[in-house]
């Protein structure tokens, strides 16, 4: 599945979406800023996780990070575990914030 950009993301929630979106970041980083709906799962804990997003496998996923390296990570490890249809969120958090919140 092809990545989603910031503006996408940003319009789909303006629009009243709610996909399912997981921030990969560390727990602090998650704190000092977050995208709204975001889930936080480390990516260290997301083997762990896994049962809790198994409803989620056939349904669309973004994933995010401070600027799309761990996100990335995520996606294809995600992929690989059977989810169907994950997408990384381009230029992640950094992006998201600086395009305005």
């Amino acid at each position: 599945m092809a990545d989603i950009t910031t503006s996408e993301l940003r319009q789909r929630l303006q629009a009243g979406e709610t996909p399912h979106l997981i921030d990969v970041r560390e727990p602090w980083e998650h704190e000092e800023g977050r995208i709204p709906t975001a889930q936080n799962i480390p990516l260290s804990s997301l083997p762990d996780k896994l049962d809790d997003l198994d409803d989620w496998k056939d349904e669309e996923v973004i994933v995010h990070c401070k600027s799309g390296s761990r996100s990335s990570q995520a996606k294809a490890f995600l992929t690989q575990q059977g989810f169907s249809n994950v997408r990384n969120l381009l230029g992640g958090f950094t992006e998201y914030s600086a395009s305005g919140n």
